[in-house]
């Protein structure tokens, strides 16, 4: 009895999670119809405006926590999240949803490998490789300035998840992701004043600045604790890794993008080579999620009263791999450390995406 419980979590666990990376993908896809109309900046910063609105309600930070050793981190995180948000949706107007986001997915891989010495590490990084050159090599017309901004952004997706390890230690909760969302938001908010044409505006032009938010903050803000008590980090990982194949899909759905077979196999490739490389790690690093904020959903949950979901009469058991204090490793994002996030990364204190 108590062995089908845990398989009902894990199953609801890991259905939830494909549903982040859905919400996360297809507001990145959204995106896509609107930075053009209206820059990067302002998407970016609608898109922290719904983040903030949902955790600052329950932001109570704790005076003594708040010196500058601890702040420091908090605001070169809120600088990476700006900068690897911005460089994302740049990125996407300019190479398409689906070969940004595997591009970006480059991060928390090489995040991954910068410490291995196995020789499967060795081959996912090959494979990867390989993959992004069938990407972005093959007829010569590639847009280097997007592959460019694509890598900035896989950059700055794996600071993130090295920053956020250490946020959460310093301002744990809402503490550390709120500074840092506060902190990207400022930095952001001058570029999207003077990028700003009113005449780019009308109602439907609004509600789909806040869907973004919703989708790529919100919903997998709000569910990242849920997930981690039902899943552990490793197929956390796993299920993030093909974040880049729904980003595929919501860009020839959402946003017309044409594909050939060879790009949806390379793909598939540099997913398989980050799963792997990402999910056998003897320290298993969450890619679009985070110990910050795991508790700040935490909090958000219990400020709103959205517990009614967790299953009457099964102990909440978080598995080794996924402890309250779970490692980013998830953008993207997240999410996603947090993105977060294509989300979401995610955005994922936003994540990635």
């Amino acid at each position: 009895m108590h062995h089908e419980q845990n398989r009902r979590r894990r199953a609801a666990g890991a259905a939830t999670q494909i549903g982040t990376e859905v919400s996360i993908n297809l507001g990145s896809a959204l995106s896509g119809i609107v930075t053009p109309l209206v820059g990067a900046p302002v998407v970016v910063v609608a898109r922290q405006l719904v983040m903030l609105a949902a955790v600052l309600p329950v932001f109570r930070p704790a005076r003594e926590r708040l010196t500058w050793k601890r702040l420091a981190p908090a605001i070169w995180l809120g600088v990476v999240l700006a900068v690897m948000n911005l460089t994302f949706y740049i990125s996407v107007a300019r190479l398409g949803l689906g070969v940004a986001a595997t591009i970006e997915f480059l991060g928390p891989l090489a995040l991954a490998l910068l410490t291995s010495r196995r020789l499967l590490d060795v081959i996912c990084a090959v494979a990867a490789g390989a993959g992004v050159f069938l990407l972005t090599g093959l007829d010569g017309t590639a847009d280097v300035l997007g592959i460019l901004l694509a890598l900035t952004a896989a950059g700055a997706w794996a600071a993130y998840i090295v920053l956020t390890r250490t946020v959460a230690h310093g301002l744990p909760g809402l503490e550390g992701v709120t500074i840092a969302s506060i902190v990207s938001l400022v930095l952001l908010l001058p570029f999207a004043i003077a990028g700003f044409d009113a005449g780019a505006f009308d109602w439907g032009i609004v509600g789909l600045l806040l869907l973004i938010g919703v989708l790529s903050s919100a919903v997998p803000y709000s569910l990242d604790t849920y997930i981690l008590r039902r899943i552990d980090t490793r197929l956390y990982a796993i299920i993030t890794s093909f974040g880049p194949v729904i980003a595929a899909f919501f860009g020839v759905l959402v946003l017309g993008e044409h594909l050939a077979w060879l790009e949806w196999i390379a793909i598939v490739v540099v997913c398989a080579a980050a799963g792997t490389a990402i999910a056998t790690q003897r320290d298993v690093p969450v890619v679009e999620s985070s110990a910050a904020e795991a508790a700040a959903a935490d909090a958000i949950v219990h400020e709103y009263g959205l517990e009614a979901g967790a299953d009457e009469g099964v102990p909440d058991e978080r598995v080794p791999d996924a402890p309250a204090e779970a490692d980013a490793a998830g953008e993207p994002g997240a999410e996603p450390d947090a993105g977060g996030g294509p989300g979401s990364r995610p955005d994922s204190a936003d994540g990635p995406r």
